[in-house]
């Protein structure tokens, strides 16, 4: 393999995000908050045999309380991303930002990301200031995506609960927040209305794929659904491999989810051993078909303009 990884789980790092990160003294769930600039995020990709990253914003999002300060930053950030990718269309592609939960705000920079952007997607936070994506007052935003066959980058960020002392939120709660928020929009039938989005859950879905079987007493809680519509409904999930590609629990992970859903990650520049990660799913004991889909076929089904039409490699569906 030489430069071949699609990495759908890539961050950058704009200046004035970082600026506005620090005038509210905010962090991705206390954690130190990584230089990162476009020659070392190459440098990195060079590395780890990475063609091509999905850039996208991490915790804690843009919205830090004002409404039009989080629409001007949402596009401020959105367009550096684009112009990343414009520059080397080859090597970067962008999930834009939106300013949740000002849901008309929202609306309003999806449009600007995919028509004026050519955006390849969007990234949600797990939650905003406490509300998860399956609530109510966000089926307008998941209209519209899943009219635009959107795809959709779910990222935890730290939930609306006291971190435990010495343990920032990436090490414990971010997992635990991406299963909260996957959970309730399948409870709360997102996923089932809304079938045309391909939504991508950071860090293998976190618990998702090891409790699954667990969540589909939801059923019993909310009308209209049932134990094997849960379990019909999480496999409509993708799942990316950051952080996650170890033998604990990559196993859980192939074990439930649609082969054809599993995508790379490296969590660059936030994780702090990409290397380690990345040698664990190459050394895995899956076929090297199968490997050879996580690290690209997948992604290619999910952006064809980065589809390499003679040495496509996915499996089939």
């Amino acid at each position: 393999m030489t430069r071949d990884r699609i990495d759908t789980h890539q961050h950058y790092i704009p200046a004035p995000y970082r600026r506005e990160m620090e005038a509210n003294h905010r962090s991705a769930g206390g954690w130190p908050t990584p230089n990162w600039n476009v020659e070392g995020a190459i440098a990195l990709m060079d590395t780890e045999e990475i063609a091509t990253g999905i850039l996208s914003v991490s915790a804690p999002g843009i919205h830090f309380g004002n409404d039009a300060q989080a629409r001007d930053l949402s596009r401020e950030v959105n367009e550096f991303g684009a112009d990343i990718v414009k520059d080397r269309p080859d090597r970067f592609g962008l999930f834009a930002s939106l300013p949740l939960p000002d849901v008309d705000g929202a609306l309003a920079e999806v449009a600007y990301a995919f028509d004026e952007l050519d955006a390849d997607g969007v990234v949600l936070m797990s939650n905003v200031h406490g509300t998860y994506l399956g609530d109510p007052r966000y089926e307008p935003l998941w209209a519209e995506l899943n009219e635009r066959k959107a795809v959709v980058f779910i990222h935890p960020d730290a939930p609306p609960i006291e971190m435990l002392d010495g343990m920032p939120s990436p090490l414990l709660d971010f997992p635990f927040d991406t299963t909260r928020t996957a959970v309730h929009m399948v409870a709360m039938g997102v996923m089932q209305r809304h079938s045309k989005v391909k939504v991508i859950l950071s860090h293998g879905g976190g618990f998702l794929p090891y409790a699954a079987y667990r969540f589909t007493g939801a059923a019993a809680f909310h009308e209209g659904i049932t134990p094997e519509g849960i379990l019909e409904d999480l496999r409509k999930f993708y799942f990316d491999t950051a952080l996650s590609s170890t033998p604990a629990s990559l196993p859980s992970l192939t074990a439930f989810a649609d082969p054809t859903h599993i995508t790379y990650g490296s969590d660059y520049p936030f994780a702090p051993s990409t290397r380690q990660f990345s040698e664990m799913l190459d050394h895995s004991e899956l076929d090297e078909a199968t490997k050879a889909a996580i690290n690209r076929g997948n992604a290619e089904l999910l952006f064809p303009r980065l589809a390499r039409s003679a040495t496509r490699t996915t499996l089939p569906r």
